[in-house]
């Protein structure tokens, strides 16, 4: 079975968001290898931090079926396709790798190509997978991360409320 690994963001009511959506990804495909949450300052516009996360788990369901549940999800926390890219989320979640999968399909593209361009993806990802090869770079989420010119990195570690409990 591929492993799979989702990035997870939400900044309008993340304190409940973030912890459904965790709770609706296990019931809809297993147990869940968590990073820890980053506050992240929003990227391309003004608005309020995100908590961001990737999670893994794996899963024997085709690709398309994966982003189709994942899109469902979306939509029961109240996001909506007429947003624009750069704006306030009440969750997004993005299909960054689905095991060494190459694809170039309609809107789907993977490894999604953000995941080397955004602090966000990248450190939750290489905490949790550093061994792992980016499929078309060949080198490792590990490497990558500490290649990665942090001083665009705008966020930190934390433990959001939920977690306090």
């Amino acid at each position: 079975m591929p492993e799979i690994f989702i990035s997870i963001g939400s900044n309008v009511e993340r304190e409940k968001h973030i912890p459904s959506a965790l709770r609706e990804l296990e019931r809809q495909f297993g147990p869940l290898t968590m990073s820890s949450i980053y506050e992240s300052e929003a990227v391309g516009f003004e608005g309020d931090a995100f908590y961001n996360l990737v999670v893994g788990f794996q899963s024997d369901k085709p690709v398309q079926e994966v982003a189709r549940i994942l899109g469902e999800i979306e939509v029961l926390h109240g996001r909506t396709r007429e947003c624009k890219k750069f704006a306030p989320r009440t969750l997004d979640l993005d299909l960054i790798l689905y095991g060494d999968l190459i694809l170039q399909e309609g809107k789907l593209r993977l490894p999604r190509e953000e995941v080397t361009r955004y602090a966000f993806m990248l450190e939750p990802l290489a905490e949790i997978a550093p061994d792992r090869k980016h499929p078309l770079l060949g080198r490792s989420y590990a490497d990558l991360w500490m290649a990665y010119d942090k001083t665009k990195a705008k966020q930190q570690r934390v433990i959001p409320p939920w977690q306090l409990k």
